[in-house]
């Protein structure tokens, strides 16, 4: 896979916008953080195949749930309320989606419910 088309660029622009946002490294990932608290991890998928970015959710669970159930090849829930999605240049994550999912996820981090890094 070429690395020339990037369809997490806009998704780490608005992640680096968002109050205290700052970005590092996780993982071989690119993360976010907001002081020391995770909201954000995105990067290459496995093997280098397609790309993935990682949200910490709360209210939107139910929704990232019926998703995987549709689609477990982009969507997938972790025990510990992390959502991961996969993801190509061709058939990017809607921003319909991802955007509301980095509020979420960055409000999360910021009132503690992030994960610690």
């Amino acid at each position: 896979m070429t690395q020339a088309k990037d369809p997490t660029q806009a998704l780490r622009q608005a992640a680096a916008k968002l109050p205290d946002a700052v970005e590092g490294t996780s993982c071989k990932q690119t993360s976010f953080k907001a002081g020391k608290t995770a909201f954000l991890y995105v990067g290459p998928g496995a093997k280098g195949i397609g790309w993935k970015a990682m949200f910490k959710l709360l209210a939107s669970m139910d929704e990232a749930r019926e998703l995987a159930e549709k689609e477990p090849d982009r969507f997938g829930v972790g025990s510990s309320g992390w959502v991961s999605t996969w993801f190509s240049a061709e058939k990017p994550l809607p921003k319909k989606i991802w955007s509301r999912w980095l509020k979420e996820s960055h409000a999360a981090a910021t009132k503690g419910g992030g994960a610690k890094k």
